[in-house]
């Protein structure tokens, strides 16, 4: 005689709701935004199906509708104008430039939805990397941490709530967290780009932003996929830095490295569903050939097994839309 059935828990859907050990909730979710200069605009990006270059007055517009479906945060990521762009990258802490008037504009209308801003060069650099390059080709660490120091204060003071340096640079967490404090800016939370790799799924990312590098690759600064525990070790600086919230990116292919953080900090751990992920569930369905609904609740609810609090994805709107 067989005593033990698990598909007693299995046999209809009521059950494996009430057992299920892990759900995703709209309360999970962060959804990313992309913005640029001009009125009454809104751009398809066409590498990413439903995803949009808002303009100011757009995005806010959008926020406030996001804010309605229960989307508590929103990351924020400027399309900036070729013809600013430079090799030191000086747009990126004007006070008085597309970013920093984002901030304002969506902090004025939504006061009290949470506003994630990214600190790197690459929108800004003629270069299109995360830091400065130097005559040679190196991409310089010490001397691009002045440059999101300077871009922290920018964001902070602008109203950020959140800062997300996504550089990978050394020490950069720290040398934002002592900047900011000096002036007094306590309450600003620093989400690290913690585990960020090396990764061909940033693809769309680049072209919704027109930021890829020039020249190169990232190598020397985002991590190599294949390794794992050096993961740990960026934990620990972060840590150690003043990090409130630590992450993992890309998501799907390093679901063992978001567990592994998740196993060793008692911060919040995050992972960003990033866009290529996106852009292959989104392909897939216009071709019939999965269901992209359920891939994308499948797909969320795999980050939050894993061991992620926070999830930064593309399908935030269509899944609060699908609660909702």
């Amino acid at each position: 005689m067989q005593i033990s059935r698990p598909r007693r828990n299995r046999k209809n859907n009521s059950i494996r709701q009430m057992v299920a050990e892990y759900k995703v909730t709209v309360d999970d979710l962060i959804a990313p935004l992309f913005f640029t200069e001009g009125k009454d605009t809104k751009s398809e990006i066409l590498s990413m199906p439903g995803q949009y270059r808002y303009s100011l007055d757009h995005l806010v517009k959008k926020v406030k509708e996001l804010e309605s479906l229960g989307i508590k945060c929103v990351s924020l990521f400027p399309a900036v104008d070729e013809s600013l762009k430079t090799r030191d990258a000086k747009e990126s802490y004007n006070p008085d430039g597309l970013n920093q008037r984002a901030i304002k504009e969506v902090k004025n209308a939504c006061p009290d939805i949470l506003v994630m801003t990214d600190i790197a060069l690459d929108p800004y650099s003629s270069d299109g990397h995360d830091g400065l390059v130097s005559d040679k080709g190196e991409i310089l660490n010490d001397e691009t941490l002045e440059v999101l120091g300077k871009m922290a204060m920018a964001q902070a003071q602008a109203g950020s709530d959140i800062l997300g340096p996504s550089d990978m640079m050394d020490g950069r967490i720290g040398f934002i967290r002592e900047l900011i404090e000096s002036e007094g800016l306590y309450n600003t939370q620093i989400m690290a780009y913690t585990a960020k790799y090396a990764s061909s799924f940033y693809g769309p990312f680049r072209d919704a932003l027109d930021s890829a590098p020039k020249a190169g690759d990232k190598k020397t600064y985002q991590m190599d996929y294949a390794n794992s525990t050096e993961a740990l070790r960026e934990l620990f600086l972060d840590e150690s830095e003043g990090a409130d919230i630590v992450m993992v990116k890309p998501g799907l292919c390093y679901l063992d490295i978001i567990q592994k953080l998740k196993m060793n900090t008692t911060l919040p751990v995050a992972a960003y569903n990033v866009s290529g992920e996106y852009a292959m569930v989104k392909a897939a369905a216009e071709k019939g050939w999965i269901d992209g609904e359920a891939i994308m609740v499948e797909m969320l609810t795999g980050f939050k097994r894993a061991g992620a609090d926070i999830i930064l994805s593309y399908f935030s709107e269509e899944f609060a839309r699908l609660e909702h």
